[in-house]
């Protein structure tokens, strides 16, 4: 007869899992490389590709490194002074900015006045917007001999060239973000009874901010675009004349380097405009 055990039986140990290893934390610099290295690495191909175009035989425009060579004043020292008009591009830089900055800062006043009106009023759509649509096709240069007949000066003509050509889409883009106010906040307004100034505060800005805010990204490169060809034929101290200028003293190098410095401000320009955008409109939801 067989004899069964009584013994207990040890339980077996299950077997250890091994943990998983832990994920490495993403670098902090990474974003910034994905976002610099890519611009970087294509600029530097362009440039070893001009170098090598423009050092051929039979070449019109010079290298980047005659470039350099004569003109590496004007990359060094933006802000001498050697009285007259022979300023370092920094100047004529600052020069044209603050045009830019009086002119645009009138078409934001009064585009965003016009367009809260337009969206608002059956009868304003109706009457202006025939208006606006034929005079925003008018080239900006196109108003030039105008505003020098008006005004007598170039400084205000170049400001009021500027004004009349960054208007425009702050207008249509304003008329917009007011007609697409979504129906949900007209509703709560009218729960609320929401009236008057109070509505356009609280409804009605706060619903079309984003739309101001792309009008006014479209008007400053608009303006930038705008005093760099009207300083060409008014002028005096700007970016526009400089360029000129060295054309006809048939500087080639310091045009290239004054077409990256209007580069570079325009980009500037685009992406202070964009941030106010963004610290404006936190909170509200673009339709």
């Amino acid at each position: 007869m067989t004899m069964i055990s009584t013994k207990p039986v040890a339980a077996t140990a299950p077997a250890s899992t091994p943990l998983p290893a832990a994920l490495p934390r993403p670098s902090r610099l990474a974003p910034v490389v994905a976002r610099v290295v890519p611009p970087l690495l294509i600029t530097l191909a362009l440039a070893g590709l001009w170098e090598w175009l423009a050092s051929g035989p039979g070449a019109t425009l010079p290298p980047p490194s005659t470039v350099w060579q004569e003109a590496n004043e004007l990359i060094l020292s933006p802000f001498y002074d050697r009285g007259g008009l022979d300023k370092g591009l920094g100047w004529h830089l600052l020069a044209s900015l603050q045009r830019v900055a009086l002119g645009f800062a009138l078409a934001g006043i009064v585009g965003i006045a016009l367009g809260l009106l337009v969206g608002t009023s059956a009868f304003a759509m109706r009457g202006l917007d025939p208006l606006f649509q034929v005079l925003r096709t008018v080239p900006p240069l196109a108003w030039l001999p105008l505003s020098l007949a008006a005004f007598r000066e170039a400084q205000p003509s170049a400001i009021f060239v500027i004004f009349i050509t960054a208007i425009w889409p702050v207008i249509i883009n304003t008329a917009v973000g007011v007609r697409n106010v979504p129906q949900d906040y007209r509703n709560v307004a009218a729960v609320i009874r929401l009236r008057g100034p109070a509505y356009f505060w609280k409804i009605v800005l706060p619903a079309a901010a984003p739309y101001i805010f792309t009008g006014l990204r479209i008007g400053i490169g608009l303006s930038w675009l705008a005093i760099v060809a009207a300083e060409m034929l008014i002028g005096g101290v700007g970016i526009g004349f400089f360029v000129w200028d060295a054309w006809n003293s048939s500087r080639l190098p310091d045009i290239i380097v004054a077409l990256v410095y209007v580069g570079l401000v325009g980009f500037a320009l685009d992406r202070l405009v964009a941030l106010a955008g963004r610290i404006a409109t936190r909170g509200t939801q673009e339709s």
